[in-house]
């Protein structure tokens, strides 16, 4: 188990929405609020150490999430794909006094802080240095994230779309239900209301 307070939450809020029409997802009301503070809110009651936000300059991420207490990463070259964005990300964080680092997406509201504890609680860093979530109904191995500083130097060489799936092989895992994996990519995967 690693406390919070030594863990930096990292919020990837950079993605191109390409999928999702002209508008930025991440400013889309979802229950009274732009969908990207749903994960914000979460993370910033959860006694992270840092909270560090990877965002796009074109983006609303970074004027919602600046505010709500996170440090803003720039990511100036978003096509390259998330696996940059995730590097860029964990860069930033190597020079924290942390000692892991929780990889969240903005397109994911419906995380909860008892899947965050069970991350926190899985992990290990000489057994288990890495904590995925693994979809109970698919089997995939998706954010959110849970890494030790020493996986660090692997994460930080990633580019393109592929993210840090390959670096996850053997990692430990935690299940979560699919509803709560969801992620907004289309204006039809808002819920109504």
């Amino acid at each position: 188990m690693i406390a919070a307070d030594r863990v930096a939450a990292i919020l990837l809020a950079s993605g191109r929405s390409l999928r999702f029409g002209a508008a930025d997802k991440l400013g889309a009301p979802l229950r009274g609020q732009p969908l990207v503070l749903h994960t914000a809110n979460l993370l910033a009651r959860s006694g992270f150490a840092n909270r560090l936000a990877v965002c796009r300059r074109d983006g609303v991420a970074a004027d919602l999430l600046g505010p709500a207490g996170f440090d803003i990463v720039m990511n100036d070259a978003p096509a390259r794909g998330i696996g940059h964005a995730l590097s860029l990300g964990i860069r930033h964080a190597a020079g924290l006094d942390i000692d892991a680092a929780l990889l969240c997406l903005g397109d994911m509201p419906f995380v909860t802080t008892p899947h965050l504890t069970a991350l926190l609680s899985a992990f290990d860093e000489r057994e288990r240095p890495i904590v995925a979530t693994e979809n109970a109904a698919t089997g995939v191995v998706t954010p959110p994230i849970l890494l030790a500083r020493r996986e660090f130097a692997r994460f930080v060489t990633l580019d393109g779309d592929r993210g840090g799936k390959a670096l996850l092989k053997g990692a430990a895992t935690v299940s979560a239900s699919a509803e709560l994996l969801a992620d907004i990519d289309r204006p039809d995967d808002l819920p109504a209301g």
